[in-house]
């Protein structure tokens, strides 16, 4: 049995995965590893806490077993032991996200990511005979609540009895509910990290702990600096840069989050977005025109904000 233990204090990127062409691959899209790698490596260079490969944003669902488990040998690899790394382990059933954890900690990730059972409808009884399965394998489990994706809500009460197993040692709180924090903490021990962008100022004010987020994948350097601010409870200039960049960080809550947020890291021009497999389908013309406003707009308010501090 694991310690109940795993530093979740910081900024954890659920990273995006980088695609090059090649009609042999999948959809004509082969994993670019070496993109991949040096995202990681840009995103722990500008203070990140860590990375989750192999989530939602990570296109795990599109990837064949061999590609999503050397992502996460690459992103071990890349972090070299300057932060954490946080696996995304869900799977239809626990014999397969027990595998997918199995696998991780193998390969050395520190944690694991789990969502209730994808592409069921799962019971309270299920949900945490999932979790507890999976907890065999010893890592640190992050419990995800995305009840919009899953069709299951790990409430408050849920979240209880998750806690109960030794081996779940956080939520990740996806339902944009940000009263949960206080219902949470009031039933259970267990750290709350902020899982939707544009209201982790709110879920920070509440007590979140840490943020599993997005959109940092294209403004590294300055979420940490908002994580860091609320953190130290310095809620005005928190504030002042959340409002800079909470437009974009809608995008964190939409059907098209992976594409807008893979539009946006080409933008800043600091890490590569690129395309995204199927399902995933390009932003429409209107969408990409959205996203490209809503970013430059950040970008603006950001240049605008350093040059009135170097001032």
């Amino acid at each position: 049995m694991t310690e109940k233990t795993m530093d979740l204090g910081g900024v954890v990127v659920a990273t995006t995965l980088a695609f090059k062409e090649d009609a042999s691959a999948p959809a004509g899209l082969a994993v670019d590893y070496d993109k991949f790698g040096e995202h990681v490596d840009f995103l722990m260079s500008n203070g990140c806490r860590g990375v989750g490969p192999n989530g939602s944003l990570g296109e795990y669902s599109s990837l064949t077993d061999d590609e999503r488990r050397k992502v996460i040998q690459v992103a071990v690899d890349a972090v070299d032991g300057r932060g954490i790394v946080v696996a995304g382990v869900h799977g239809v059933g626990s014999h397969q996200a027990r595998k997918w954890a199995e696998i991780s900690k193998e390969d050395g990730a520190d944690g694991v990511l789990l969502l209730p059972p994808t592409l069921y409808r799962a019971n309270e009884s299920e949900v945490i005979a999932h979790f507890a399965e999976v907890a065999k394998v010893g890592l640190p489990i992050m419990a995800y609540n995305n009840p919009f994706d899953t069709k299951v809500d790990l409430t408050p009460a849920l979240v209880a009895k998750l806690a109960e197993i030794p081996e779940v040692v956080a939520i990740k709180e996806f339902s944009g509910d940000v009263r949960r924090v206080y219902e949470i903490k009031e039933l259970c021990d267990i750290d709350v990290i902020a899982g939707a962008d544009d209201v982790l100022f709110e879920l920070m004010v509440n007590g979140a702990v840490g943020w599993f987020a997005g959109y940092p994948n294209a403004f590294p350097r300055e979420a940490v600096e908002l994580y860091n601010l609320c953190r130290d409870g310095e809620w005005h200039q928190a504030k002042a840069l959340y409002e800079q960049l909470v437009a974009v960080f809608r995008w964190d809550s939409r059907t098209e989050f992976v594409q807008a947020i893979k539009l946006s890291m080409d933008i800043c021009g600091n890490s590569y977005g690129g395309p995204t497999r199927p399902p995933r389908g390009p932003l429409s013309a209107e969408q990409h025109a959205q996203v490209t406003a809503d970013t430059e707009r950040a970008l603006a308010a950001l240049a605008a904000r350093r040059e009135a501090v170097g001032a």
